[in-house]
């Protein structure tokens, strides 16, 4: 199984990946797009690294780095999380730093990791949830081939009004 193409690569974190993950885990304003409602520390995410060595079946979960294959740039962190092996699904997630958007590495970061879902874990489905006003996300997981199959009303707290959330699918 190859976590690359020619132009990024999935890869497991490393230590060295800490200010990375400090910076983009602890971006409040991307919060509303997922479960995360405090920072971490540093010392939480050292730990997290650390742990980070066991396999998606130990721990449910698999954080990946996303590296350009040229220069090495951390462009990103793509997840699988919720990894429900009964039923053959996981949940995927993606964050592509400010400076490295709009230039395909979100797709071909999804592309790459659909395939890893597939035809290694051999799952059935892997999904997303997408904040209603996330329109870029919505667009990233279409071009994937992901299909809006729900939409879970007001599923979403903001700061003035509650949100919609879209659930994105694809199925084998």
């Amino acid at each position: 199984m190859q976590f690359s193409n020619n132009e990024i690569l999935l890869r497991a974190l490393e230590p060295e990946d800490l200010d990375f993950l400090y910076k983009w885990e602890n971006d409040a304003t991307l919060w509303h797009t997922s479960t995360t409602v405090s920072p971490y520390s540093r010392f939480d995410l050292k730990r997290y690294i650390e742990a980070s060595s066991k396999d998606i079946f130990e721990q449910g979960c698999l954080k990946l780095i996303i590296e350009r294959v040229s220069d090495k740039a951390r462009l990103g962190i793509l997840d699988l999380f919720n990894y429900d092996h009964f039923n053959s699904r996981m949940e995927i997630g993606i964050l592509i730093d400010s400076q490295f958007r709009s230039k395909g590495y979100a797709l071909q970061a999804v592309e790459i990791a659909r395939q890893y879902a597939f035809d290694f874990l051999h799952l059935k489905q892997i999904y997303c949830h997408i904040p209603a006003d996330n329109e870029v996300s919505a667009l990233l997981f279409q071009k994937a081939g992901f299909k809006k199959t729900a939409v879970l009303p007001k599923w979403i707290k903001g700061e003035n009004d509650w949100t919609d959330v879209y659930v994105y699918q694809f199925v084998l």
